[in-house]
């Protein structure tokens, strides 16, 4: 099993995070030396950079994954910034091409002001760029869709030449670079599928988690979009299920000027248990601001109401702190008996809880690396947040271990874009197109040009 420092890293002390070093997101690893950045203008420089390189590059999108997926290897390594290459590239009437650096909330954004909308829900943050939330499997909830690179109608990318490619969804190797993990080349336009702009209503509620494997189920078949928050300590589940908006719903909506509206009554059953989960927050993080951002994730379910909007106002709510996540997938045929395990676990050793079990439920992906590969699939989410002097909780990195580790002999599926032990998992077994996902990396990138370490191990 892969060592706490290693898994959890704490938070590099702050003279770290300085001009001369590229640092992750959550400022837990040092990525690269500045020097070692290339920042190209356009696509045509980008193939010059590859065929050029003598070492491994890696893409640093929008820093968000740890630090051992980005992390250059060697000096004359390169870490690719793709933040110059965003915007609209292309509309068709199904479809909007993006350059791969562009943001997701800006993807959102031009999708809103174009009516259109993805098939997929979105994630809870919308600060990544979109060839990283494709590479690495970025989801929302709801079993008509599943991850944001089920979107996708054409991936261009670079591969190890310098020689671009256009792989579209009839292509052999599109299953692959669906969710290529930056091992395949550097995309740099990625072309989604859209449909007309919806509004939806989701009714929140509060309930006692007793019967929640036939409830997590039930939500699912029967809403468009479902997503729970589980607080075993006191048997307690929180959802929001959401369906489209009837005409009366849309009209609210319009009345308060397209933006998310609040229903006036608010239920107040959440709020005992949202009191007790704070001060355990924040007696592991010691953060004096009572206001701050881990504070302000859960604060969210006192008072809850229901709310009318389109799907980035109703689902992208996400408040981004530095955190370790934890997400792995289990298949749904699976679920009720892992819940049930999971809950004679947590009655017979009580462990910490630091925050409640994220629950989101999503169709089968058609990616040969996606977590929801070949079936519909429920991600069991898990987060610690950092400490004030950049620590975590040694209790709460305990019940993370736990969790992963039961939920990895359950045969669940790691979200890669989050933190996971790879020594816990038989990749060859989870994945059935895992020898045929290298035999296309390999007809791409022969001599690894776009691995690391970290990616080398896992796909070896």
């Amino acid at each position: 099993m892969t060592t706490l420092q290693a898994l959890f890293p704490p938070r590099l002390p702050q003279q770290t995070s300085d001009e001369n070093v590229v640092v992750n997101w959550a400022k837990n690893a040092t990525l690269a030396p500045a020097q070692a950045v290339a920042t190209p203008e356009n696509e045509a420089q980008l193939q010059q950079m590859i065929a050029a390189a003598k070492g491994r590059i890696r893409v640093m999108g929008s820093r968000m994954s740890p630090g051992r997926m980005l992390k250059l290897s060697e000096p004359g390594d390169t870490l690719i910034d793709l933040s110059r290459l965003r915007g609209v590239l292309a509309v068709s009437d199904e479809s909007v091409t993006f350059a791969a650096g562009t943001v997701l909330h800006e993807v959102f954004e031009t999708l809103t002001s174009m009516n259109r909308m993805l098939h997929a829900s979105p994630g809870v943050i919308d600060s990544q760029t979109l060839a990283g939330a494709v590479s690495t499997g970025t989801h929302g909830q709801g079993m008509g869709q599943s991850s944001l690179a089920d979107e996708a109608l054409s991936i261009r990318l670079i591969d190890a030449h310098g020689e671009a490619h256009d792989i579209e969804r009839d292509d052999a190797a599109f299953d692959a670079a669906q969710q290529a993990l930056g091992t395949l080349g550097v995309i740099t336009a990625v072309t989604l599928r859209t449909r007309p702009s919806t509004l939806y209503t989701c009714f929140k509620s509060a309930g006692n988690a007793d019967n929640l494997a036939e409830d997590l189920i039930a939500w699912n078949d029967e809403w468009t979009f479902s997503k729970a928050w589980w607080f075993p300590d006191e048997n307690k589940v929180h959802t929001w299920n959401a369906r489209e908006a009837t005409a009366e719903e849309q009209a609210l909506w319009r009345d308060n000027h397209g933006e998310l509206v609040e229903m006036e009554e608010t239920d107040e059953q959440m709020n005992a248990t949202v009191d007790k989960t704070l001060a355990q927050m924040r007696d592991d993080t010691r953060i004096v601001d009572e206001n701050g951002k881990p504070f302000r994730t859960v604060t969210r379910f006192k008072d809850f109401t229901d709310v009318i909007g389109d799907i980035y106002q109703v689902f992208c709510r996400g408040i981004a702190t530095p955190q370790i996540n934890i997400e792995i997938g289990i298949p749904m045929s699976r679920v009720a008996a892992v819940i049930a395990r999971m809950k004679a676990w947590h009655s017979e050793s009580q462990p910490h809880m630091h925050y409640p079990i994220i629950l989101r439920c999503t169709g089968a992906s058609s990616a040969w690396l996606s977590p929801a590969g070949g079936e519909p699939t429920c991600f069991f989410g898990f987060v610690v947040y950092y400490a004030e002097d950049g620590s975590l909780s040694a209790e709460g990195t305990a019940f993370l271990r736990a969790a992963e580790q039961l939920l990895a002999e359950e045969g669940g599926r790691p979200h890669w874009g989050k933190y996971f032990d790879p020594s816990l998992y038989n990749w060859p077994a989870l994945y059935p197109q895992f020898e045929a996902f290298k035999a296309v990396r390999r007809r791409f990138d022969p001599d690894g040009k776009f691995m690391n370490r970290f990616m080398a191990e896992v796909l070896s």
